[in-house]
């Protein structure tokens, strides 16, 4: 039975100079669940997976996990598995002898290492140089190298980097079935498009500020549905939308409609016998939204279910 295991990060900061890479963080991700850490590249997202792995100290504010800081964690490997890089490889060994020289640190047998080959998809190339490797297939093998201590937290910085679609795909069940198994799954990203079917809660940062953290669902109310309606018959149109009590924005040649479905609009209009030039949802998309929260750095967190 695995154990429940939180990452608790309470008022991070982290300055390198001049620079605040991550400025007053708190969040929470919880057991049983994939959670998507994202921003734009030089948010400051790996920064602060190295300071919750405890190799870099944080200038205030804590990181723990399971209500320790990494280095207090009696048998680490078995507690936190993560992969950061996808390069930090000897490029003369092997796949199979990468995982063998970890193995030992870590208390796994050599039939854990060809278990774990096998489980992301590298048993073919386990005997190949990592030389040779791809990046995709560095990530794979960075992957087996973070589950060797079968460990209840897992992180991953940019995992779907150089993954094929169909190795996305793969991935994206993978993660899920870690999080039905309850270990704390986190998984960064830049790109929320690449996450989004994988995650259930999400944190938001830019800038090294928090911006939104919530259950995955709660970022979909954020999403603005707008239909646009337009004709060469401008006053029926506008009769329509007052009788209708709908909330409107004027374009030309028509109006935007906002939070009625395409399917509503287009059969009111049907009914009222008005030409239509174009009916089109021409909403904010969930990747919109994204966008509009990490460009404004100096907005008020949004906080959901998952915040600190």
């Amino acid at each position: 039975m695995r154990t429940e295991t939180d990452i608790v990060v309470d008022h991070l900061s982290k300055q390198f100079g001049s620079v605040k890479a991550v400025d007053d963080l708190s969040f929470t991700v919880r057991p049983g669940a994939v959670t998507g850490f994202l921003g734009p590249n030089g948010a400051g997202k790996t920064t602060t997976l190295r300071m919750l792995l405890g190799l870099v100290r944080p200038t205030a504010g804590t990181a723990l996990i399971g209500g320790r800081r990494y280095e207090e964690i009696p048998t680490p490997a078995a507690t936190v598995g993560a992969a950061l890089e996808a390069s930090s490889f000897h490029p003369g060994r092997t796949g199979l002898d990468h995982l063998r020289v970890y193995a030992p640190q870590v208390g796994a047998t050599d039939a854990r290492c060809h278990e774990l080959l096998e489980l992301v998809g590298m048993s073919d190339a386990a005997k190949r140089r990592v030389g040779g490797y791809s990046m995709g297939m560095r990530q794979r093998l960075g992957l087996a190298h973070a589950l060797l201590g079968d460990p209840d937290v897992i992180l991953l910085d940019e995992p779907a980097n150089g993954l094929d679609p169909q190795g996305i795909v793969w991935l994206r069940h993978l993660l899920r079935a870690f999080a039905d198994e309850g270990r704390t799954v986190l998984v960064s990203s830049h790109v929320l498009n690449e996450v989004q079917h994988t995650v259930d809660d999400v944190v938001i940062i830019a800038q090294g500020r928090l911006v939104h953290a919530s259950a995955l669902q709660d970022l979909h109310a954020l999403v603005e549905s707008r239909v646009r309606l337009t004709g060469p018959q401008a006053d029926l149109i506008e009769r329509l939308v007052a009788d209708q009590g709908w909330q409107t924005e004027a374009v030309a040649g028509g109006v935007d409609i906002l939070n009625v479905p395409a399917a509503t609009v287009g059969a009111a209009a049907f009914g009222a016998g008005i030409e239509v030039h174009q009916l089109a949802d021409v909403g904010v998309g969930l990747e919109d939204v994204f966008l509009r929260l990490t460009s404004s750095p100096d907005a008020p967190a949004s906080r959901g279910g998952v915040a600190a």
